[in-house]
């Protein structure tokens, strides 16, 4: 309600905190569409893994950070790589493909037990989530602020930004309803194992739906607000142009 109510007082106010023509762009509106539904899932990684290995498993807290570290090495290794794939294979191509080795991760990570191994329960499923996640993170926020005006640059990089964190925040709301829910208030080991199984799980279709979106919307490769207005204009009424995303 209060994100529809400040769309229609951006959408009438002479100078808008966010200029809603901005969302008029094909490559920003698909790309912070594609970065709320990815975050919504990926976000929640964090929170579960973390349940799992000290209500599960039997982690201390110091040892469930732990466990995460090479997950965060992942993340990093998955972002420094992406811009090097991206002159070769085009943003799209690098989006979808790390969101479907996100959501590789979390199959692989919905198939958990109460009683898992650190290598096959936490580090290798872990390590392919946030792999994804970075792959996948670097090409949206490119394509998101590609050819901003200077103007706009500080602004469409917040925009991406929200984008990201609403999803997160979102999805574990509706993620972590669905594990309570799926654990029946029962606190043991194995009934809390089935509720974040199941969380991951959902989590799974939501990324290949997030991948089906990018498929369908995103451009290929970032273009600039120019040739995106110019486009558009060419195709207009009367206009012979081509589009200008490939």
């Amino acid at each position: 309600m209060l994100l529809a109510l400040f769309l229609c007082v951006e959408a009438r106010t002479a100078a808008p905190l966010m200029p809603l023509r901005l969302l008029g762009r094909r490559s920003v509106a698909s790309a912070n569409a594609a970065m709320l539904v990815s975050g919504s899932a990926m976000f929640c990684m964090w929170y579960f893994m973390t349940l799992y290995a000290q209500n599960a498993l039997g982690y201390t807290p110091l040892e469930a950070g732990l466990a995460l570290v090479p997950s965060s090495v992942a993340v990093l290794v998955g972002s420094k790589t992406a811009p090097r794939l991206l002159r070769r294979a085009g943003t799209r191509t690098v989006a979808v493909t790390g969101t479907l080795v996100a959501a590789a991760g979390f199959a692989w990570q919905s198939t958990m037990g109460p009683h898992g191994a650190f290598a096959t329960a936490i580090m290798f499923p872990g390590i392919l989530m946030m792999l994804g996640a970075g792959l996948a993170a670097t090409p949206l926020a490119a394509l998101a602020t590609s050819g901003a005006a200077p103007t706009e640059a500080g602004l469409l990089s917040g925009l991406v930004n929200t984008s990201r964190t609403m999803g997160g925040s979102l999805g574990l709301a509706v993620l972590s309803t669905i594990a309570a829910s799926r654990t029946g208030g029962d606190g043991g080991a194995a009934a809390l194992t089935a509720g974040y199984a199941t969380a991951f799980r959902v989590g799974t279709g939501v990324l290949l739906a997030g991948a089906v979106l990018m498929l369908l919307w995103l451009p290929r490769r970032p273009v600039s607000a120019v040739q995106e207005s110019s486009g558009a204009a060419g195709n207009g009424p009367g206009g012979s142009g081509t589009p200008s995303y490939i």
